[in-house]
């Protein structure tokens, strides 16, 4: 079954998804699919996998998903991605200055948020269903843009399919767009939340454990095998990669075996969630043939994986010269760890190339995909 199919069934039980996974992981490519099917998916019929589709949803002999999602009639996706600008008022409700034309100086409307309009869509008629897709969830404020919704999204804390609460259902406060007073409100069943996040982001606000477990996860990792899938490659076997490039599958397996041993030496140094994805060395319209066009796409593909690289380890130049092989003194590393002095202190730097050219991208995937018995 493909992702985007399981993470309906999240959907279906949990009704607010996670999406966690480094980047490359392909988290943005899903949450299309899922976005596609969700709103193609009907109650007697499943997406077919059409490869001059936008978005190609792959074929499934699995019978049509039950519950709500199956039996909605009509469902509508909205989506909105995160940043630290945004605001409470921007997912439910808020006032905010009224530049609109013809409206006076110094006046005021109350806000219908992202949130607030996918709520109001599943709720408007017996039979809609909708999807909020929130991507870079971690880039924006998310628990203060939820406030008091945090409770609220929870799948046993809504309304029931009828639109009536239960005795678990969490209202809270909210200004109502209509009359601008106070009311109480709760999120309809028929409401879901899907959400994208890189957990390697240092940059932006993180995620409290109360936020988080109101979410259920669906983890993406580095996948060497969708390398080898995209490639056309056969399964890995122990042989030493050539010193001399004797073919295009030479090359590619190379740089997967090189993928590989760079994002364990990541994970030993700074942990899982900084490993690099997969996507970093695909190609969307297809890997070229000539060898030529294969060495360059590398060369442009090692430019982000080395960015990745000083990024994560910014500071640490041990922890980087272990990462690129550099301690070792491969011979066919354009990368070398060079001890000396600043003064009378004792330094440390990496000497290499400021940029690889394609006839040097071939030896340095190797020296990358060198191990330390």
């Amino acid at each position: 079954m493909s992702d985007a199919n399981e993470v309906l069934k999240l959907l279906e039980a949990r009704r607010n998804v996670l999406l966690l996974g480094a980047p490359g992981t392909g988290k943005s490519r899903l949450l299309s699919e899922v976005a596609a099917l969700f709103e193609a998916r009907s109650h007697d019929s499943y997406p077919q996998y059409r490869p001059d589709g936008e978005v190609p949803i792959p074929a499934s002999s699995e019978v049509p998903l039950p519950g709500d999602i199956g039996r909605a009639k009509s469902r509508k996706v909205f989506r909105s991605v995160l940043h630290q600008s945004s605001k409470y008022r921007d997912f439910l409700t808020g006032m905010m200055p009224d530049v609109r034309p013809l409206k006076a100086a110094g006046s005021f409307r109350i806000t219908e948020g992202i949130l607030y309009r996918a709520s109001e869509y599943a709720k408007k008629t017996p039979g809609n269903a909708a999807l909020l897709i929130m991507d870079e969830i971690n880039r924006g404020p998310a628990v203060q843009i939820f406030g008091g919704a945090i409770v609220a999204i929870e799948a046993e804390k809504r309304l029931n399919e009828y639109g009536h609460p239960t005795k678990y259902t969490q209202f809270f406060d909210l200004v109502d767009p209509k009359n601008g007073e106070f009311v109480e409100y709760a999120f309809p069943s028929q409401l879901y939340i899907l959400a994208a996040m890189n957990q390697a982001d240092v940059s932006v606000e993180p995620l409290d454990v109360a936020f988080l477990r109101r979410w259920a996860p669906f983890n993406l990792e580095p996948s060497s095998q969708i390398l080898r899938d995209h490639f056309g490659l056969p399964p890995a076997t122990h042989a030493t990669p050539h010193t001399i490039i004797a073919s295009r599958e030479d090359i590619l397996e190379t740089a997967v075996r090189a993928f590989e041993a760079i994002n364990q030496r990541i994970a030993l140094g700074r942990g899982h969630e900084f490993r690099i994805g997969h996507g970093v060395l695909m190609a969307p319209d297809g890997m070229p043939v000539p060898i030529g066009d294969v060495l360059e796409h590398l060369v442009a593909a090692w430019r982000q994986i080395k960015n990745h690289i000083d990024e994560i380890f910014f500071g640490d130049v041990r922890g980087t010269a272990i990462v690129l092989n550099a301690h070792r003194g491969l011979p066919e590393n354009p990368y070398v760890l060079e001890e000396t002095e600043f003064g009378d202190i004792p330094k440390t730097q990496i000497r290499g190339p400021d940029a690889v050219t394609k006839e040097q991208i071939y030896d340095l995937l190797r020296a990358m995909a060198s191990t330390e018995d």
